[in-house]
């Protein structure tokens, strides 16, 4: 039996942490002291001391990094992060791109292991964050009665906006303490609370927030079915019971992309995102006063990554990625459904949801062609009548669903 030829490794990606060189062990030192070639930011090459190696920065724009490093294939290569690679790291990007087997991660405690020292912490009790290099307000998802985050932030202006999304929802009597160069001689902290908070940081700091809820709080949890009025809305929108039903036929996972066509204020997609870690949406909606209010919902939601485009399916599904699930709450008919439906990925789920008579007829149509789960769903709110209370019914909705299978 003959042996298979394994490729050997030539990148090294090597977590870094403040007490530099010192802080590696002997084994890791010794792989960057015989590198060839260095690759890692300022900080990074600050941290690594009087290593002999060719020092190269992080490319601009920082997607020409895996190009970069392919064209040093051959040679010995390390790149430098800070702490573990692997979380929150560009470890994470490069073995995307770079087959396992070339690669040897060397991790050293991360800013979360670190932090959570400092504070005293279980991480297993605890919401890790990143906002660094992305939109700050996707924090605010997290934000829950007796949470405690630990968030790698974007630069020293990133405490004081979070400190305002407590205060803005409740959590203004939140500790927050911000942590700086950990492990390092000049490590420092700062603590206050989020409705005074009014420190000046250094920039590379790591923020540990205990989230406290006043009486009046908002409480926005992230299962489905949040109150209406979160919403900005011109009314056209799911409502509170049936998004929850809705959702729960999406099924949300982690990773997983939705089609929301007809987005309206793009409740849907907006709870979608919430419901499940890197859960992405695409909202599909033709009018303008709509997207704005989509995106508006999905900054003080904490879901802005929510991408918005303007069009009416079918043609506007063109060339958009496969999706993992598609609600459709307007605009239904054949075509947009058979577009849809060549789209949707394996496993992938449908909801489709109608009010009229005529697109309630082209969901029993479409039912009966397809087969999937058609219900019809009532909901009746109490409400004054005269002096006394009665049930104010709303309009009841027809739900199709189906998976492909």
């Amino acid at each position: 039996m003959n042996a298979v030829a394994t490729q050997e490794p030539w990148l090294h990606v090597v977590g870094i942490g403040e007490d530099g060189m010192d802080g590696l062990m002997p084994a890791t030192r010794a792989v960057v002291e015989a590198a060839e070639i260095i690759i890692g930011g300022d900080r990074h090459h600050e941290l690594a001391g009087a290593v002999g190696a060719e020092r190269v920065a992080w490319p601009s724009p920082f997607d020409a990094l895996i190009d970069r490093l392919k064209s040093f294939k051959g040679r010995r290569v390390v790149v430098l992060a800070t702490g573990d690679p692997l979380w929150f790291s560009v470890g994470a990007r490069i073995g995307r791109s770079i087959p396992a087997s070339e690669i040897v991660y060397h991790p050293q405690l991360s800013a979360f292991q670190l932090a959570s020292a400092r504070m005293g912490w279980s991480m297993a009790d605890v919401e890790t964050l990143t906002v660094h290099g992305r939109p700050v307000e996707q924090m605010i998802a997290f934000i829950q009665p007796q949470a405690r985050l630990l968030i790698l932030t974007t630069g020293s202006e990133t405490p004081g906006q979070i400190a305002r999304f407590l205060t803005e929802r409740g959590f203004g009597q939140s500790p927050m303490t911000v942590l700086a160069n950990m492990g390092g001689e000049d490590e420092a902290r700062f603590d206050g609370l989020a409705e005074s908070w009014d420190h000046e940081v250094p920039p590379f700091n790591t923020l540990a927030v205990d989230c406290v809820a006043a009486p009046d709080a908002a409480l926005i949890p992230r299962v489905p079915g949040l109150d209406d009025c979160l919403f900005v809305s011109d009314g056209t929108m799911t409502k509170r019971e049936l998004r929850a039903a809705t959702l729960a036929k999406l099924m949300p996972m982690r990773g997983a992309l939705l089609w929301d066509i007809g987005a309206g204020s793009g409740s849907v997609a907006i709870e979608w995102m919430r419901a499940a870690r890197y859960a992405n949406a695409i909202g599909i909606e033709p009018r303008a006063d709509r997207r704005a209010m989509a995106a508006a919902n999905a900054l003080a939601l904490g879901t802005p990554r929510l991408r918005l485009i303007e069009g009416e399916a079918p043609a506007a599904l063109d060339g958009l990625p496969a999706p993992d699930a598609i609600f459709i709450g307007g605009g239904l008919s054949a075509e947009v459904f058979e577009a849809a439906w060549a789209a949707l990925r394996p496993l992938g789920r449908l909801v489709a949801n109608a009010v009229t008579l005529e697109s309630e007829a082209a969901l029993i149509a479409l039912h009966a062609a397809h087969g999937g789960e058609l219900v019809r769903i009532s909901v009746a709110r109490a409400a004054p009548v005269g002096r006394l209370t009665g049930w104010k019914p709303a309009m009841p909705v027809t739900q199709w669903s189906l998976i492909k299978r």
